[in-house]
């Protein structure tokens, strides 16, 4: 195999922004991952995409604008990157919302994947929805993503527009929606026993309601979502159409 120098040029481009998505977006960049095989895995996707593109001299002046071009790519592969990897996000939230609700919200623990300490319940989804996910090789739609950008982005024509914080703002306001979608059965069983047991403190009230709650509020916490999760698929197309929307949507604000 033979190449010159701007080839070579070429192929930094692409290995700089399929490095980048790769340590930052789904599935990929989870700790429990090593780091060899990330690596591995961006400079053969990087080859890959080497083969398909076709090649064109890219235009900039000088040490300083070769630099720029890197960094400016490296940026684009975070971006989509992280806008993917943060709608998986949603399931932590919540999971946080369902366990405040029925009382686990004290019981955490450390997940080694994510290096963050989650609530049980957040795990549960979490672990749930991103096996539903890998089963329907929504890995491969990330793939093949990240490839068709090259058709839209090119290796020097990315840019980071200021404008994409308006992109943040709706994430945040779809992040929140989502979340209590999912949480809302949950949420207003728990709202229907508090709303019993504070009719009974007034019918009764030699009864202990805080003893009487505590176990009531854990019993119709579970059995509502015990078939919540029968509903896994529901939750996990709402998963992949938010990041379908993140992904579709970040594309204008990098060319």
């Amino acid at each position: 195999m033979t190449f010159t120098v701007e080839q070579f040029e070429f192929f930094l481009m692409i290995i700089a922004r399929i490095s980048a998505f790769i340590y930052t977006a789904p599935f990929f960049s989870i700790g429990s991952v090593p780091q060899r095989v990330k690596i591995g895995l961006s400079a053969v996707l990087s080859y890959l995409v080497f083969t398909l593109l076709s090649y064109q001299p890219l235009q900039y002046e000088g040490a300083i604008g070769f630099l720029m071009m890197v960094a400016t790519n490296t940026i684009a592969g975070l971006v989509m990157g992280f806008f993917a990897n943060i709608c998986t996000y949603i399931l932590s939230f919540t999971g946080q919302v369902v366990d405040m609700q029925i009382g686990f919200s004290m019981a955490t623990e450390y997940d080694p994947t994510t290096r963050m300490t989650v609530s049980l319940t957040s795990n549960i989804f979490n672990y749930a929805v991103m096996l539903i996910l890998l089963v329907t090789r929504l890995h491969y739609y990330i793939i093949s993503a990240l490839t068709d950008s090259f058709q839209v982005i090119p290796l020097d024509g990315a840019v980071l527009r200021p404008e994409i914080y308006k992109l943040a703002l709706q994430f945040i306001i779809d992040f929140c929606f989502i979340g209590f979608r999912i949480a809302l059965p949950v949420f207003a069983a728990i709202l229907i026993v508090n709303t019993v047991l504070a009719i009974l403190a007034k019918v009764a009230p030699q009864m202990n309601m805080f003893v009487i709650g505590m176990q009531l509020k854990v019993l119709v916490g579970l059995a509502v979502l015990a078939v919540v999760t029968l509903r896994l698929d529901a939750i996990s197309d709402a998963i992949f159409d938010e990041m379908y929307k993140m992904l579709k949507s970040t594309i204008p604000y990098l060319h």
